[in-house]
C-alpha cells in the first residue's frame, strides 16, 4: 500500500533552508570551511548554574515519574516570581502552564482553541509555526506584513473587517524573529483593543524577551486588560543557550491556560521533573548569567553590523534577539540569489528572507551564533564578493 503526506502537510510552504543545510554538508565534505550564520542554535553551553542544578536533581526521589501536565508546583512558582520581578505581573497558579519549548505551545494553540475555517492572524516575516499550526488546525492563515517603515509592527487597522471578525488568534512576536524589532506599550494596547472588539485571543510570543541590548522590552501582560484577552509565551531555549533541552511556559488568561493544559494532557507527558527543578533554580538565581549572555551577543552584534557597514551595506543594529535582519545589498537581486552567491563565493551561510514569506523578500537573516572572530572572518569574506 502506498502512503502520501496529508493534505494539511502538503499545504505548508516549501522549507527553503533545507537546501542550504544540504549544501553545507556537501561543501564541508569537500574540505571547504563554512561559516554558518543560518540556524539560530546557540553555540555556547548552558550556564553552570543550570547544569549543576540539573545534576543535583537526578537522585531526588520521584523526579523520574510523570510530570503534571501544567508543570510541577516549584516550576510554576518560580515562573510566577520571575514574571512579578521582571514585569510586575501577578499570576495565579492556574494562570501558568509548562511547555516543551515555545514551538510546541505555539503550534498547538490553533488545535486547542479554534475550529476549522477560523482565521489566524500571522505576522510575515515570522516564525513558521504560526502559519503551520493554523494549517494543521484547518484554519485560514491571514498574513500581516511587517514593514521596515512601520518599525516591523503589523498594521491592525489594515486587517479587513470581515477577516478581523473571524479571527480567533492574533500572533505577535516581540522581540521579533527575524527582524530584531521591539514593541511599544502603545502597540500592545492596540492589540488588546483589537482583541476585545473582535473576540480574538492575542498570543504574544516573547521567546527573546531577555535577549535585549538597551531598554528591557515590555510584555503584553503589562497592558491593562491583557489577561482578559491574551497570553504570553516565554522560552528559555535561546535565552539560556539550551536549545536541545526544551522548556517554556504560557501564562495569562486562566481559561486559555487551562485549555492548553487539557490539550497537552492528550498529546504529551510533560517534561522531566528534575529539569523543571533545575530551571526553577535558574529563574530564581540566574540573573547574572543572563547579563553575561546579553553582553556576549552585544559584542557579536556590533562586530558583524559595524563590519558590514564598513562594506557600505545598510545594516540596522537590532535592539534585541540574536539575529541581524537587513536588506539585500545588491539592488534588484533576490534574497535567494544573494544567499546562494554568498555561499558559493564566500563560504558563508545566510538565510534568504524569501524563506520567511513573501513579505520578507529582499531581506537577509544572520544568526549571531558563532564567535566574534568567525563573524569578522565572515565579513572579510563578504568583502570579496563579486556580484
Amino acid at each position: 500500500m502506498r502512503y502520501r503526506p496529508s493534505d494539511r502537510l502538503q499545504r505548508l510552504p516549501a522549507y527553503l533552508f533545507a537546501e542550504f543545510e544540504r549544501k553545507r554538508v556537501a561543501f564541508e565534505k569537500q574540505g571547504r570551511d563554512i561559516v554558518n550564520l543560518g540556524i539560530g542554535d546557540p553555540d555556547q553551553p548552558p550556564p553552570k548554574l543550570l547544569i549543576d542544578a540539573m545534576i543535583a536533581t537526578l537522585n531526588v526521589p520521584g523526579v523520574h515519574q510523570y510530570s503534571p501536565s501544567q508543570g510541577i508546583e516549584e516550576f510554576r512558582a518560580a515562573v510566577r516570581a520571575f514574571m512579578k520581578r521582571r514585569y510586575d505581573v501577578g499570576l495565579d497558579p492556574k494562570e501558568v502552564c509548562l511547555g516543551v519549548g515555545s514551538k510546541e505551545l505555539i503550534a498547538h494553540m490553533p488545535l486547542a482553541l479554534t475550529n476549522p475555517g477560523d482565521v489566524v492572524l500571522v505576522p510575515e516575516p515570522g516564525y513558521p509555526p504560526y502559519r503551520s499550526g493554523a494549517i494543521f488546525a484547518s484554519c485560514e492563515p491571514y498574513v500581516m506584513p511587517l514593514r521596515r517603515s512601520a518599525g516591523f509592527l503589523p498594521d491592525l487597522d489594515a486587517v479587513p473587517a470581515d477577516i478581523a471578525n473571524r479571527a480567533r488568534i492574533l500572533y505577535v512576536n516581540y522581540p521579533n524573529n527575524p527582524t530584531g524589532a521591539t514593541a511599544t506599550r502603545e502597540f500592545y494596547a492596540k492589540c488588546v483593543d483589537f482583541a476585545a472588539r473582535h473576540g480574538t485571543l492575542v498570543v504574544s510570543d516573547e521567546a527573546y524577551a531577555e535577549l535585549y541590548y538597551d531598554e528591557a522590552p515590555p510584555s503584553l501582560l503589562q497592558t491593562p486588560g491583557a489577561k482578559e484577552v491574551g497570553v504570553a509565551v516565554h522560552s528559555m531555549t535561546k535565552t539560556y543557550s539550551m536549545a536541545g533541552w526544551r522548556v517554556a511556559w504560557v501564562c495569562g488568561h486562566e481559561q486559555v491556560v487551562e485549555t492548553m493544559r487539557a490539550f497537552k494532557a492528550n498529546v504529551d507527558s510533560g517534561q522531566f521533573m528534575g529539569f523543571q527543578k533545575a530551571v526553577a533554580e535558574v529563574l530564581r538565581e540566574g540573573a547574572g548569567d543572563m547579563q553575561s549572555i546579553r553582553e556576549m551577543y552585544r559584542r557579536r552584534r556590533d562586530a558583524f553590523v559595524e563590519g558590514c557597514r564598513g562594506l557600505g551595506w545598510d545594516v540596522p543594529s537590532p535592539r534585541a534577539g540574536l539575529y541581524v535582519w537587513f536588506e539585500v545589498p545588491k539592488r534588484g537581486m533576490t534574497s535567494m540569489a544573494f544567499a546562494e552567491a554568498v555561499l558559493e563565493q564566500a563560504n558563508v551561510i545566510m538565510l534568504p528572507g524569501a524563506g520567511f514569506g513573501q513579505a520578507a523578500e529582499g531581506f537577509m537573516r544572520v544568526a549571531l551564533t558563532v564567535g566574534e572572530e568567525r563573524l569578522r572572518e565572515a565579513v572579510a569574506r563578504l568583502a570579496r564578493l563579486k556580484l
